[in-house]
């Protein structure tokens, strides 16, 4: 029975098996290392989602300041500069409906990014379905 084993280990006296001592020593000890690999890959996991989640919130924040400049484009400033040329209530039209564009456009920009953005902990959910499956069946 010793022979089948690929680990070279001392056999107990009393039988060439393992204790039950032993057994638990290293259930716990492969529990402990599959923990800590589940917690290394929740880590890297969110490292990843909260950079592309950052690349998102910059477009939003690129978008709030166009909205802003949105609402500046009402000032006199621009309204007199094409006022002149088209009237006043045009140039203000005008004026307005190009920030509206650029805010719309960055507002789709970050929507897009934050779309790319996985649900929570995705790999690491399969890895612990996958483990929890090994568990049942520990042979197959």
């Amino acid at each position: 029975m010793s022979g089948a084993t690929s680990a070279p280990r001392p056999e107990p006296e009393g039988g060439g098996e393992r204790s039950i001592g032993e057994i638990f020593s290293s259930i716990t000890t492969e529990m402990s290392a599959l923990v800590r690999q589940e917690i290394a890959l929740a880590k890297t996991e969110l490292r990843q989602d909260a950079k592309n989640a950052g690349r998102g919130a910059g477009m939003f924040a690129g978008a709030g300041v166009a909205g802003h400049l949105f609402l500046a484009s009402l000032t006199a400033l621009a309204i007199l500069a094409l006022g002149d040329l088209i009237g006043h209530a045009w140039a203000a039209l005008v004026v307005t409906v190009v920030w509206g564009v650029v805010a719309a456009v960055l507002a789709k920009s970050g929507q897009k990014a934050m779309k790319q953005v996985p649900p929570p902990l995705e790999r690491t959910t399969v890895t612990l379905k996958e483990d929890a499956q090994w568990a049942k069946h520990p042979t197959s």
